[in-house]
């Protein structure tokens, strides 16, 4: 039987902030991993590991983060106008121009299941982050593809070959370079010289069918998106207000066996030849 654990009611709506901005699939999951930081210390200077356009660390946080890096020009312009960081750097996660131990922490949201070297990623954060300090990040894990909806359908009619051939399909969509379990993940954290504190799973399985859905179902957003620089039309309650009923159905933040994704918390370890 799979356990479920409610965490704190989170301070702030963070469904319609992210609605009104974001189309429903992308926002409802990001609206349950902004609650979680509520629950985080992350001591300043952070450092955000991956920017992209601003709006996660507008949403999350209540004042302008120290540092945030992307590799993507773009989107650094969009978060440049939120307002959403003091200092903002194109950069690639593995070549960081940053002294040794600069930061108090960092933290890296639905960023790194997408570089292939990721482990060189993590070993570059354990070098610009001060000894003690903590990094946090969250990834679709080893649950994620085997719960998908039209895949699973395909495997109940024994087509495994089309459901493994659109779970593939589905992971160039989103981009997925790893989908992996925690004990992979704490593997890379600690030969990066971390130390892996605490996890927990999240978003269940019936809401990564509504996020699935919305790929699909999204793609007059996505246009008009490219046509407007937005993408919602009407961000008002009065358009949005079915949305946002319908998406607050599957809008739990609590941890949970079964769910495909995982929020990791891990300490960068001190120097054992410095004993810092």
């Amino acid at each position: 039987m799979k356990t479920t654990e409610r965490v704190q009611r989170p301070t702030k709506d963070y469904l319609w902030l992210h609605l009104r901005e974001l189309p429903y699939f992308r926002g409802l999951l990001r609206a349950v991993e902004a609650s979680y930081y509520e629950q985080i210390e992350l001591p300043r200077p952070i450092l955000d590991v991956g920017a992209g356009d601003g709006h996660f660390a507008t949403v999350a946080f209540d004042e302008p983060l120290d540092v945030g890096i992307d590799p993507w020009m773009a989107p650094m312009r969009e978060a440049r106008q939120r307002g959403s960081y003091h200092l903002l750097i194109q950069a690639e996660g593995g070549r960081m121009p940053f002294q040794d131990g600069s930061f108090g922490s960092a933290f890296s949201n639905s960023v790194l299941e997408h570089i292939p070297q990721v482990e060189g990623v993590l070993q570059e954060v354990r070098r610009v982050l001060k000894p003690g300090a903590p990094f946090a990040f969250c990834v679709p894990n080893h649950q994620f593809n085997t719960n998908l909806s039209i895949g699973r359908v395909l495997d109940r009619m024994r087509l495994k070959g089309l459901g493994n051939a659109y779970r593939s399909l589905f992971d160039r969509i989103a981009r997925h370079q790893h989908l992996d379990a925690p004990e992979t993940w704490q593997a890379r954290l600690e030969k990066a010289g971390f130390e892996l504190e605490r996890w927990w799973h999240y978003y269940p399985p019936h809401a990564l069918h509504v996020t699935e859905w919305g790929h699909f179902f999204g793609l007059p957003s996505l246009v008009w998106q490219k046509l407007t620089g937005r993408w919602i039309l009407a961000p008002t309650r009065w358009n949005l207000g079915l949305t946002y009923r319908l998406a607050s159905r599957y809008y739990d933040t609590s941890k949970r066996d079964d769910g495909v994704c995982t929020f990791i918390i891990a300490r960068r370890l001190k120097d054992k030849k410095s004993n810092e």
